[in-house]
């Protein structure tokens, strides 16, 4: 018999009629007369119930099916008697595929911490919560995709392995086939990468935006979606070492656009959670954080403000005359800390920030500098073309800018920063030839997953989290 999955059998209404589902254990409960299977496949967060006449079955056929097992029903599909739930299932015949001792098998029906379903995160995809995480993860991932194609993006994809690092910071992660023991160096005592497999020092991207660039300028408008690397040791609950990134680069968009295009599409992605993932946000809402649903809508309904960075550290210094106590100092030229975004996002704006032209000595070298008055002490120069959206609860959740399309300009902040020439050749080549203005921003995918599902780790919004002194599975 054809395999039915659980959310369609959980929508039919085709009573009477023989039925096949397959799937994991999460429950079996009864009496001497009659027992109750809580059947689980993954296509949905609810259980099908199948209703088992242990005068049908015998003890043997019953004693392997325990929480966790794998197993094949074949039976009626009736209308349910109990509440919370439209149909059920009167068993015909049950296989077992696989078994799970109950006195082994980790997710017994208990609470469980996220801290420990991080060591076993090979299973956790199992439970509840993470089956939820992960079903929208993907719609995610789908609303991506849709909005750029709909738009007119191209999908566009950027290598994983490269020999430019984006944003100057040097926390990268080497590829190499060079022997580690044994290290081939030249006479300054600088390691020689003539003898390894690129011919030159090589690296896990930390950004695909630089070739995004070249993509832009040369079909308009293109997106990536895909893996990025950071080896930068923070353990906090807002890093990971791999994580995913969207990027968006197009040619002829200046800063007002950027910022229309931030707001549109993060607000695409959140309406696409509430019209497609509703079972699984109730689940969350219910379980993990009771104003999950709400403040999604929010940010559908709302406009975002837009916030210059001095305005914005007006505002915070205002605070904390009045008061207001922070962790970390905010003089014009900071780095605002998320305590500073989450302050102007739910305290005293109660809504998302798009915060722009912040002082370009703390920003990357590829940013527009702002050639009008800048606001700050009648200074021109002192800032770029930046944007970062605010979210209550996460803090930044995109950075993007308008990009420095002067040949001379950008070569100015290459050669300030002393950023080797020679990984900056071929960039500067959009500028030698036929340049043109043009934007883009970076989202972090976890970083849109920890607002969308409401979880409070980065760490519990992917499959298998890759960490400081963590690579498990």
């Amino acid at each position: 018999m054809k395999r039915t999955v659980i959310i369609d059998a959980l929508k039919s209404t085709a009573f009477g009629e023989k039925i096949c589902v397959k799937g994991w254990v999460r429950s079996r409960r009864g009496n001497k007369n009659v027992s109750f299977i809580a059947l689980n496949d993954g296509s949905t967060i609810k259980n099908i119930q199948i209703v088992v006449d242990l005068q049908k079955f015998n003890e043997d056929e019953l004693k392997p099916i325990t929480t966790g097992s794998c197993i094949c029903c074949e039976g009626t599909l009736v209308e349910s008697m109990g509440q919370g739930q439209a149909s059920e299932i009167q068993a015909d015949s049950l296989h077992v595929y696989g078994t799970a001792d109950p006195e082994k098998y980790p997710l017994q029906k208990k609470g469980l911490s996220m801290e420990y379903l991080r060591t076993i995160a090979h299973l956790r995809p199992r439970t509840n919560t993470f089956g939820a995480v992960l079903r929208i993860r993907h719609n995610m991932a789908m609303a991506i995709h849709s909005y750029f194609h709909q738009h007119g993006y191209f999908y566009f994809h950027t290598p994983l392995i490269t020999a430019s690092d984006c944003e100057g910071a040097g926390q990268m992660f080497q590829v190499t086939t060079k022997n580690l023991y044994n290290l081939k160096k030249d006479d300054e005592g600088k390691i020689d990468y003539s003898d390894d497999f690129f011919g030159k020092q090589a690296s896990l991207t930390v950004s695909g935006q630089l070739e995004g660039e070249l993509g832009a300028t040369a079909l308009g408008k293109i997106y990536t979606f895909g893996p990025t690397f950071r080896a930068e040791n923070s353990n906090t609950p807002r890093h990971l070492a791999e994580f995913w990134m969207i990027e968006p680069e197009v040619a002829f968009m200046d800063l007002e656009e950027l910022m229309e295009l931030e707001e549109d599409f993060i607000k695409y992605c959140v309406r696409w959670a509430l019209d497609n993932c509703q079972d699984d946000l109730q689940f969350l809402n219910q379980f993990v954080d009771k104003g999950l649903i709400a403040r999604l809508e929010s940010v559908v309904n709302t406009e975002f403000v837009h916030l210059p960075y001095t305005k914005g550290i007006e505002i915070l210094q205002e605070a904390i005359k009045n008061g207001k106590k922070f962790e970390f100092p905010c003089e014009w030229g900071d780095d605002l800390s998320s305590e500073h975004e989450r302050f102007l996002v739910e305290e005293y704006f109660k809504k998302p920030v798009i915060m722009t032209n912040y002082p370009k000595a703390i920003k990357a070298f590829y940013m527009k500098i702002d050639e009008a008055e800048s606001g700050y002490a009648g200074k021109s120069g002192q800032t770029v073309q930046g944007t970062d959206v605010l979210f209550p609860q996460i803090g930044e959740i995109i950075g993007g800018s308008v990009r420095e399309e002067s040949y001379d300009k950008l070569l100015g902040e290459i050669e300030a920063r002393q950023i080797p020439m020679k990984d900056m050749e071929w960039y500067l080549d959009t500028r030698r030839f036929g340049s043109c203005p043009h934007a883009g921003f970076g989202l972090g995918f976890e970083r849109l997953m920890l607002f969308v599902t409401g979880m409070q780790n980065i760490r519990d919004v992917i499959p298998f989290p890759r960490t400081p002194n963590n690579c498990e599975f």
